[in-house]
Protein backbone atom coordinates (compact mmCIF):
# COMPACT_ATOMS: atom_id res chain seq x y z
CA UNK A 1 0.00 0.00 0.00
CA UNK A 2 1.83 3.07 -1.43
CA UNK A 3 2.45 5.49 1.83
CA UNK A 4 1.40 9.20 2.05
CA UNK A 5 3.99 11.74 3.01
CA UNK A 6 3.41 13.01 6.82
CA UNK A 7 1.99 9.19 7.13
CA UNK A 8 -1.72 10.53 6.48
CA UNK A 9 -3.44 7.91 4.39
CA UNK A 10 -6.85 7.84 3.29
CA UNK A 11 -9.00 4.62 1.98
CA UNK A 12 -11.76 5.44 -0.14
CA UNK A 13 -14.38 2.95 -1.17
CA UNK A 14 -16.56 3.59 -4.29
CA UNK A 15 -19.19 1.48 -5.08
CA UNK A 16 -21.62 2.37 -7.69
CA UNK A 17 -24.51 0.06 -9.31
CA UNK A 18 -26.53 1.14 -12.17
CA UNK A 19 -28.11 4.80 -11.66
CA UNK A 20 -27.55 4.91 -8.42
CA UNK A 21 -25.01 5.26 -6.06
CA UNK A 22 -25.17 2.79 -3.11
CA UNK A 23 -22.39 4.32 -0.91
CA UNK A 24 -19.32 6.55 -0.27
CA UNK A 25 -17.47 5.82 3.00
CA UNK A 26 -13.56 7.57 4.09
CA UNK A 27 -11.93 6.71 6.94
CA UNK A 28 -9.88 10.27 8.04
CA UNK A 29 -6.65 10.30 9.71
CA UNK A 30 -5.32 13.89 11.11
CA UNK A 31 -4.90 16.44 8.66
CA UNK A 32 -7.55 15.15 6.09
CA UNK A 33 -11.25 16.27 5.12
CA UNK A 34 -14.46 14.81 6.69
CA UNK A 35 -16.40 13.43 4.13
CA UNK A 36 -19.23 11.63 5.83
CA UNK A 37 -22.22 9.89 4.01
CA UNK A 38 -25.35 8.99 5.89
CA UNK A 39 -28.17 7.08 4.04
CA UNK A 40 -30.26 10.23 4.32
CA UNK A 41 -28.14 11.53 2.23
CA UNK A 42 -27.58 8.76 -0.22
CA UNK A 43 -31.18 8.57 -0.49
CA UNK A 44 -31.36 12.73 -1.36
CA UNK A 45 -29.25 11.84 -4.16
CA UNK A 46 -30.60 9.16 -5.52
CA UNK A 47 -34.16 10.07 -5.38
CA UNK A 48 -34.26 11.43 -9.33
CA UNK A 49 -32.63 8.22 -10.70
CA UNK A 50 -35.88 6.38 -10.64
CA UNK A 51 -36.38 3.71 -13.33
CA UNK A 52 -39.67 2.50 -14.31
CA UNK A 53 -41.41 0.12 -16.41
CA UNK A 54 -44.23 1.90 -19.60
CA UNK A 55 -47.70 0.76 -20.05
CA UNK A 56 -47.99 0.91 -23.71
CA UNK A 57 -50.17 3.56 -25.50
CA UNK A 58 -53.63 2.36 -26.21
CA UNK A 59 -54.71 1.66 -29.75
CA UNK A 60 -50.79 1.79 -31.30
CA UNK A 61 -51.19 2.26 -35.23
CA UNK A 62 -48.30 2.91 -37.94
CA UNK A 63 -50.47 4.95 -40.78
CA UNK A 64 -53.49 4.21 -39.39
CA UNK A 65 -52.93 0.30 -39.75
CA UNK A 66 -53.73 -1.01 -36.58
CA UNK A 67 -50.58 -2.86 -34.44
CA UNK A 68 -51.68 -6.20 -32.70
CA UNK A 69 -50.09 -5.46 -29.33
CA UNK A 70 -52.46 -8.41 -27.81
CA UNK A 71 -50.13 -10.75 -29.56
CA UNK A 72 -47.53 -11.94 -26.61
CA UNK A 73 -44.55 -11.29 -29.00
CA UNK A 74 -45.46 -7.64 -30.50
CA UNK A 75 -45.88 -6.51 -27.36
CA UNK A 76 -42.70 -7.35 -25.88
CA UNK A 77 -40.85 -6.12 -28.85
CA UNK A 78 -42.89 -2.89 -28.74
CA UNK A 79 -42.08 -2.71 -25.05
CA UNK A 80 -38.50 -2.87 -25.72
CA UNK A 81 -38.30 -0.51 -28.36
CA UNK A 82 -40.35 2.11 -26.07
CA UNK A 83 -37.86 1.46 -22.84
CA UNK A 84 -34.56 1.72 -25.23
CA UNK A 85 -35.68 4.84 -26.93
CA UNK A 86 -37.38 6.35 -23.78
CA UNK A 87 -34.08 5.91 -21.55
CA UNK A 88 -31.75 7.19 -24.22
CA UNK A 89 -32.84 10.22 -22.90
CA UNK A 90 -29.88 12.27 -24.92
CA UNK A 91 -30.48 10.84 -27.99
CA UNK A 92 -34.48 11.46 -27.44
CA UNK A 93 -33.47 15.68 -26.64
CA UNK A 94 -31.39 15.67 -30.03
CA UNK A 95 -33.92 13.89 -31.98
CA UNK A 96 -36.84 16.22 -30.55
CA UNK A 97 -34.83 19.63 -31.33
CA UNK A 98 -33.52 18.28 -35.13
CA UNK A 99 -37.29 17.30 -35.48
CA UNK A 100 -38.37 20.72 -34.45
CA UNK A 101 -36.34 21.85 -37.76
CA UNK A 102 -36.44 19.38 -40.50
CA UNK A 103 -40.05 18.07 -40.26
CA UNK A 104 -41.49 21.52 -41.69
CA UNK A 105 -39.69 20.66 -44.48
CA UNK A 106 -40.88 17.11 -44.68
CA UNK A 107 -43.84 16.90 -43.70
CA UNK A 108 -45.51 18.79 -46.88
CA UNK A 109 -43.55 16.70 -49.17
CA UNK A 110 -44.70 13.63 -47.79
CA UNK A 111 -48.24 15.19 -47.76
CA UNK A 112 -48.08 16.24 -51.42
CA UNK A 113 -47.35 12.84 -52.53
CA UNK A 114 -50.06 11.11 -50.36
CA UNK A 115 -47.69 9.31 -47.77
CA UNK A 116 -48.77 9.53 -44.25
CA UNK A 117 -47.63 11.50 -41.83
CA UNK A 118 -45.83 8.97 -40.06
CA UNK A 119 -43.07 8.58 -41.99
CA UNK A 120 -41.47 11.21 -40.99
CA UNK A 121 -40.20 8.99 -37.69
CA UNK A 122 -39.37 6.66 -40.67
CA UNK A 123 -36.44 9.18 -41.28
CA UNK A 124 -35.69 9.63 -38.05
CA UNK A 125 -35.18 5.77 -36.98
CA UNK A 126 -32.78 5.98 -40.30
CA UNK A 127 -30.45 8.78 -39.54
CA UNK A 128 -31.46 10.51 -36.63
CA UNK A 129 -31.98 13.57 -39.15
CA UNK A 130 -28.58 13.97 -39.73
CA UNK A 131 -26.28 13.46 -43.49
CA UNK A 132 -24.48 10.37 -42.21
CA UNK A 133 -22.78 7.52 -44.57
CA UNK A 134 -23.62 3.90 -43.53
CA UNK A 135 -21.17 1.20 -43.92
CA UNK A 136 -23.08 -0.47 -46.88
CA UNK A 137 -22.80 3.34 -48.76
CA UNK A 138 -26.34 4.29 -47.54
CA UNK A 139 -26.53 8.20 -47.71
CA UNK A 140 -28.59 11.34 -46.24
CA UNK A 141 -31.69 11.85 -44.07
CA UNK A 142 -33.13 8.79 -45.85
CA UNK A 143 -29.84 6.85 -46.22
CA UNK A 144 -30.59 6.18 -50.07
CA UNK A 145 -28.19 3.64 -52.12
CA UNK A 146 -26.49 5.16 -55.01
CA UNK A 147 -28.74 2.63 -57.14
CA UNK A 148 -32.08 4.00 -55.67
CA UNK A 149 -31.55 7.43 -56.18
CA UNK A 150 -30.36 7.31 -59.30
CA UNK A 151 -33.61 5.23 -60.59
CA UNK A 152 -35.62 8.34 -58.70
CA UNK A 153 -33.60 11.20 -60.84
CA UNK A 154 -31.29 12.35 -57.87
CA UNK A 155 -27.67 13.11 -59.52
CA UNK A 156 -25.05 11.02 -57.56
CA UNK A 157 -21.38 11.92 -58.38
CA UNK A 158 -18.11 12.95 -57.22
CA UNK A 159 -18.74 16.79 -57.99
CA UNK A 160 -22.73 16.59 -56.20
CA UNK A 161 -24.64 13.78 -54.42
CA UNK A 162 -28.44 14.81 -54.12
CA UNK A 163 -29.22 12.48 -51.53
CA UNK A 164 -27.81 14.98 -48.76
CA UNK A 165 -30.25 17.54 -50.47
CA UNK A 166 -33.15 17.05 -48.46
CA UNK A 167 -36.40 17.87 -50.12
CA UNK A 168 -34.78 15.69 -53.25
CA UNK A 169 -34.01 12.88 -51.22
CA UNK A 170 -37.52 13.18 -49.40
CA UNK A 171 -39.53 13.13 -52.83
CA UNK A 172 -37.13 10.00 -54.01
CA UNK A 173 -38.15 8.28 -50.69
CA UNK A 174 -41.99 9.15 -51.09
CA UNK A 175 -41.30 7.22 -54.46
CA UNK A 176 -39.99 4.54 -53.38
CA UNK A 177 -42.64 4.02 -50.19
CA UNK A 178 -45.36 4.59 -52.89
CA UNK A 179 -44.34 2.06 -54.69
CA UNK A 180 -43.74 -0.67 -52.15
CA UNK A 181 -46.79 0.18 -50.99
CA UNK A 182 -48.67 -0.44 -54.45
CA UNK A 183 -46.93 -3.78 -54.31
CA UNK A 184 -47.51 -4.90 -50.74
CA UNK A 185 -51.06 -3.52 -50.09
CA UNK A 186 -49.68 -2.03 -46.70
CA UNK A 187 -47.98 1.14 -45.14
CA UNK A 188 -46.57 -1.11 -42.37
CA UNK A 189 -44.84 -3.38 -44.92
CA UNK A 190 -43.93 -0.89 -47.49
CA UNK A 191 -41.88 0.40 -43.88
CA UNK A 192 -40.38 -2.54 -43.36
CA UNK A 193 -39.46 -2.66 -47.00
CA UNK A 194 -37.45 0.50 -47.26
CA UNK A 195 -35.04 -1.67 -44.88
CA UNK A 196 -35.23 -5.27 -46.15
CA UNK A 197 -36.13 -3.99 -49.54
CA UNK A 198 -38.96 -4.81 -51.69
CA UNK A 199 -37.45 -8.25 -52.76
CA UNK A 200 -36.43 -9.36 -49.41
CA UNK A 201 -39.79 -8.49 -48.14
CA UNK A 202 -40.90 -10.51 -50.52
CA UNK A 203 -38.83 -13.32 -50.29
CA UNK A 204 -40.31 -13.76 -46.40
CA UNK A 205 -43.57 -14.06 -47.51
CA UNK A 206 -43.37 -16.31 -49.92
CA UNK A 207 -40.83 -18.66 -47.49
CA UNK A 208 -43.43 -18.28 -44.88
CA UNK A 209 -46.50 -17.81 -46.21
CA UNK A 210 -48.04 -15.16 -44.49
CA UNK A 211 -48.53 -11.69 -45.67
CA UNK A 212 -48.97 -9.80 -42.22
CA UNK A 213 -45.70 -7.74 -41.48
CA UNK A 214 -46.41 -8.89 -37.71
CA UNK A 215 -46.53 -12.29 -38.75
CA UNK A 216 -43.12 -12.56 -40.26
CA UNK A 217 -39.92 -13.70 -38.77
CA UNK A 218 -37.77 -11.72 -40.06
CA UNK A 219 -33.57 -10.30 -39.33
CA UNK A 220 -33.15 -8.85 -36.25
CA UNK A 221 -32.65 -5.48 -37.97
CA UNK A 222 -35.78 -5.62 -39.82
CA UNK A 223 -37.65 -7.30 -36.94
CA UNK A 224 -37.46 -4.36 -34.54
CA UNK A 225 -37.09 -1.68 -37.99
CA UNK A 226 -41.15 -0.81 -37.33
CA UNK A 227 -41.50 -0.85 -34.02
CA UNK A 228 -38.49 1.48 -33.45
CA UNK A 229 -40.20 3.69 -36.13
CA UNK A 230 -43.58 3.43 -33.77
CA UNK A 231 -41.38 4.04 -30.53
CA UNK A 232 -40.19 7.46 -32.11
CA UNK A 233 -43.56 8.10 -32.87
CA UNK A 234 -45.52 7.74 -29.52
CA UNK A 235 -42.45 9.64 -27.56
CA UNK A 236 -41.87 12.28 -29.79
CA UNK A 237 -45.87 13.37 -29.77
CA UNK A 238 -45.76 12.87 -26.43
CA UNK A 239 -42.52 14.21 -24.71
CA UNK A 240 -43.30 15.26 -21.24
CA UNK A 241 -45.36 11.60 -20.66
CA UNK A 242 -41.96 9.95 -21.60
CA UNK A 243 -39.67 13.08 -19.12
CA UNK A 244 -38.37 15.11 -21.97
CA UNK A 245 -38.74 18.57 -20.36
CA UNK A 246 -38.04 21.47 -22.85
CA UNK A 247 -38.77 25.02 -23.69
CA UNK A 248 -39.28 26.36 -27.38
CA UNK A 249 -35.72 28.13 -26.97
CA UNK A 250 -34.24 24.97 -26.89
CA UNK A 251 -35.50 23.67 -29.87
CA UNK A 252 -33.58 23.93 -32.74
CA UNK A 253 -35.15 26.31 -35.00
CA UNK A 254 -35.63 26.07 -39.02
CA UNK A 255 -33.25 28.81 -41.16
CA UNK A 256 -34.92 30.88 -43.59
CA UNK A 257 -33.03 30.86 -47.15
CA UNK A 258 -33.17 32.28 -50.69
CA UNK A 259 -32.37 30.27 -53.82
CA UNK A 260 -29.90 30.96 -56.36
CA UNK A 261 -29.90 29.65 -59.33
CA UNK A 262 -26.70 28.65 -61.00
CA UNK A 263 -26.80 27.13 -64.59
CA UNK A 264 -23.04 27.99 -65.19
CA UNK A 265 -19.76 26.26 -63.45
CA UNK A 266 -18.71 27.46 -60.25
CA UNK A 267 -14.66 27.28 -59.71
CA UNK A 268 -14.76 28.67 -56.10
CA UNK A 269 -17.08 28.06 -53.55
CA UNK A 270 -15.39 29.94 -51.11
CA UNK A 271 -15.88 33.18 -53.48
CA UNK A 272 -18.80 32.60 -54.16
CA UNK A 273 -20.09 32.38 -50.46
CA UNK A 274 -18.11 35.80 -49.86
CA UNK A 275 -20.34 37.37 -52.12
CA UNK A 276 -23.53 36.23 -50.52
CA UNK A 277 -21.75 37.68 -47.38
CA UNK A 278 -21.32 34.12 -45.63
CA UNK A 279 -18.73 31.75 -45.56
CA UNK A 280 -17.52 28.40 -47.30
CA UNK A 281 -18.77 26.79 -44.32
CA UNK A 282 -22.18 27.62 -43.88
CA UNK A 283 -22.74 27.70 -47.72
CA UNK A 284 -21.91 23.52 -47.18
CA UNK A 285 -24.05 23.47 -43.84
CA UNK A 286 -26.93 24.50 -46.17
CA UNK A 287 -26.09 22.50 -49.61
CA UNK A 288 -24.53 19.77 -48.22
CA UNK A 289 -24.96 18.05 -51.33
CA UNK A 290 -22.44 19.85 -53.27
CA UNK A 291 -19.61 17.85 -52.57
CA UNK A 292 -16.48 19.60 -53.85
CA UNK A 293 -15.37 23.28 -53.76
CA UNK A 294 -16.59 23.46 -57.12
CA UNK A 295 -18.98 23.19 -59.19
CA UNK A 296 -17.77 21.25 -63.21
CA UNK A 297 -21.87 21.59 -64.58
CA UNK A 298 -20.39 20.70 -67.77
CA UNK A 299 -24.11 19.94 -69.07
CA UNK A 300 -25.26 23.31 -68.20
CA UNK A 301 -27.74 22.35 -65.65
CA UNK A 302 -29.96 24.63 -63.56
CA UNK A 303 -29.26 24.01 -59.87
CA UNK A 304 -30.58 26.27 -56.92
CA UNK A 305 -28.28 27.34 -53.84
CA UNK A 306 -29.82 28.32 -50.92
CA UNK A 307 -27.92 31.26 -49.63
CA UNK A 308 -29.16 32.47 -45.53
CA UNK A 309 -31.84 35.41 -44.74
CA UNK A 310 -29.36 38.56 -44.17
CA UNK A 311 -28.81 38.68 -40.59
CA UNK A 312 -29.09 34.90 -39.48
CA UNK A 313 -25.63 34.72 -39.81
CA UNK A 314 -22.93 37.14 -40.23
CA UNK A 315 -19.23 36.95 -42.13
CA UNK A 316 -16.16 38.57 -40.89
CA UNK A 317 -13.69 38.86 -44.04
Amino acid sequence: MKKIKNGLMIIGVVAIAGLGIQAVSSIQTEGSNAISTTKEENDKATKDYNVYALSLPENINFAGEAVPVENPDIHERMDRELLVNTYWQSNGLLLIKRAHKYFPIIEPILKKNGIPDDFKYLAIAESGLTQIVSPAGATGFWQLMEATAEEHGLEVNDNVDERYHIEKATQAACEYLQESKERFGSWTLAAAAYNAGNYGISKQQERQDVNDYYDLLLGEETGRYVFRILALKEILSNPEKYGFNFEEKHLYQPISTQNVEVDTAVTDFARFAKDFGINYKILKIHNPWLREAHLNNKSRKLYEIKIPEKGVYTYQP
